[in-house]
């Protein structure tokens, strides 16, 4: 295994085990944004090799209470608002997209954050890696539904990617999924059952509004403003 805090940039080996779907980046980068991509990223960068194995805890110079990943985590928004308000915490942020790692490493320096961590990569590559029961809490919010039928295939919350989860999240960890798309839900819902490994610890009754201390994202805003209802559940994996 190679795990350091300061790893090369290369990443993964160019042999992909999963095809990577979606924009790898959009707009131009700002001078500000290339100088943290070249000089910070290369310090939070997660960074293993096939069948390596990671130890989430020895990513960070202290020892942290608990670590939670964030799944897509799109700007950054909720990502720095959680790190933010849990300095014992440590985090993990797993998100593919460079305009969206760029605006999140601007915040990491303008607040000073210590206690995040970047897998700038396809998330099911940094699941398979993670050690067993390493993770307490993980957050998947609005992620793409990829509505199209022959599309399915692409979604997060596929049986496979759920046994991963399952597998690196610890006992009675929670994970917090949001989405405007009932489709989607509902996709998630049932493969979430079918898997057997994770209780609802939010009853249907509740799902309409967050969970307490809620930080609304970028993609959030947009749903509200153009009137979609959002759903907000927790799984809790079962003892």
């Amino acid at each position: 295994m190679t795990i350091s805090a300061k790893p090369s940039v290369e990443g993964f080996d160019s042999t992909r085990k999963f095809q990577l779907y979606g924009r790898r980046k959009s707009k131009p980068l700002r001078p500000r944004q290339r100088q943290l991509i070249r000089d910070l990223l290369p310090t939070l960068r997660i960074a293993t090799k096939p069948e390596s194995k990671i130890d989430p805890l020895r990513l960070f110079a202290a020892t942290p209470t608990d670590v939670w990943l964030e799944i897509g985590f799109g700007g950054g928004e909720h990502l720095v608002s959680q790190a933010k308000g849990h300095p014992a915490i440590a985090f993990i942020g797993a998100e593919p997209f460079l305009n969206g790692v760029a605006k999140l490493l601007v915040a990491i320096a303008d607040c000073n954050l210590t206690n995040i961590r970047i897998f700038d990569d396809d998330a099911r590559l940094l699941l398979e890696a993670l050690n067993p029961s390493s993770i307490g809490r993980v957050f998947v919010l609005y992620p793409d539904p990829w509505p199209k039928r022959r599309h399915e295939k692409r979604r997060l919350f596929n049986l496979e990617t759920i046994a991963a989860l399952h597998r690196v999240m610890k006992p009675a960890g929670e994970l917090y999924f949001a989405s405007d798309s009932p489709e989607y839900v509902s996709y998630s819902l049932r493969n979430f059952l079918i898997h057997g490994g994770f209780e609802l610890a939010r009853q249907p009754h509740a799902w309409q509004a967050p969970p307490p201390g809620w930080t609304v994202t970028r993609y959030e805003s947009k749903a509200l403003k153009a009137n979609r209802q959002s759903a907000y559940l927790c799984f809790r994996k079962s003892s």
